[in-house]
């Protein structure tokens, strides 16, 4: 993390009942940080989120902003924002009442609300708009209102809950993109949740993964998708194949064996996954090509294709009957229920550490 953290999660347990949402989860966030918690329903991401907002209190642990232990503070005492995936616009409000709402309650001067309210419209591409009614605009356009107003006090930390799930696609991805922007030209530290893995890997500067309660991985975009640590991480992102098999010691080394290929482990896996398993990525296996210096070739039977527009799914059986898909954007033209060569870069093969318990 470069900048100075903001926000730190300590230690930080949450049950309801006899389900887990935080398992003794620790974060630090960094100033002016674009900060993602992705997972799948039920992983605890939203809970984790209401925790730092003050809407729910952790059964232990500690939440901290800019070194100021907040545990205990209610939501309107830590200067922090907030966005719902349901807009929480006032329907009988303007647009630039809405924006304005959290001004006013300040007391501010009415000329000082109007600049800042002209200042945000044009921030979140809404310039003009300040006398339409709220409930006129469509749910792209309400999201960003929404947007607006949670930054209209300049808080220091903005929570955004799965702001984009409620948009169609074309909607969500142009909103995506005017996020980021948002974020980079406020420098306001954002911490997003969302189910969704490609959304997360747009906009974010960091991203931690949870499953059950549990933090699995935290990392930078491109590093999180090429190299889960794993079976979970590798399996929640598209594209991503995880082959089992065993590990076995020659000399002093660990090598992961299956029917098809083995591989020699690096000594940083020092609790493999169980069963052992790597991961790799459909768009590094090669078909019906020669292998090289330094790949892994092994044949399987091609058992079906699917064209995806861009790409083209290939899916393989290997000979113990594990399937994997090969992912290419001009794939050859090879028979199906046929054997065919596969090679793999010898790098691009990712040993899988044991789960987070």
């Amino acid at each position: 993390m470069a900048s100075s953290p903001l926000l730190h999660v300590r230690d930080v347990w949450k049950r309801f009942g006899e389900r887990i949402t935080a398992a003794g989860v620790n974060l630090e966030v960094g100033n002016g940080e674009f900060f993602t918690m992705l997972g799948p329903s039920g992983s605890g991401k939203s809970t984790i989120l209401r925790m730092i907002a003050g809407l729910e209190q952790p059964d232990s642990g500690r939440i901290l902003i800019n070194g100021h232990d907040v545990t205990l503070l209610p939501p309107w005492r830590r200067e922090l924002g907030m966005v719902f995936q349901q807009y929480a616009n006032f329907p009988h409000m303007t647009v630039a009442q809405n924006v304005g709402y959290g001004l006013r309650r300040r007391n501010l001067a009415r000329e000082t609300v109007r600049k800042r309210v002209s200042e945000l419209l044009g921030l979140v591409n809404l310039p003009g708009f300040e006398e339409r009614p709220v409930t006129r605009l469509s749910g792209g356009e309400q999201q960003r209102v929404a947007i607006a107003r949670a930054l209209a006090p300049r808080p220091r930390l903005l929570l955004l809950d799965e702001p984009l799930s409620a948009l169609d696609e074309k909607i969500r991805r142009e909103m995506q993109a005017q996020l980021k922007d948002i974020q980079r030209a406020t420098g306001t530290t954002f911490v997003y949740v969302t189910h969704d893995q490609e959304e997360a890997l747009t906009m974010s500067d960091r991203i931690a993964v949870l499953n059950w309660g549990h933090l699995v991985q935290v990392d930078e975009p491109h590093a999180l998708f090429r190299r889960p640590k794993t079976k979970f991480v590798a399996g929640f992102f598209r594209g991503s194949n995880v082959i089992e098999g065993k590990l076995i010691r020659d000399g002093g080394n660990h090598v992961f064996r299956c029917t098809s290929f083995e591989v020699m482990l690096p000594d940083s896996v020092s609790q493999p996954a169980s069963p052992p398993a790597v991961a790799i990525r459909g768009e590094d296996i090669r078909m019906g090509s020669p292998a090289g210096p330094g790949d892994i070739a092994f044949e399987a039977i091609l058992e079906r294709m699917t064209y995806r527009g861009v790409y083209t799914d290939y899916q393989l059986r290997l000979a113990d009957g594990q399937s994997i898909t090969a992912s290419a954007t001009s794939g050859p033209d090879l028979p199906i229920g046929q054997p065919v060569q596969v090679a793999v870069r010898l790098g691009r093969v990712i040993p899988l550490h044991a789960e987070p318990v």
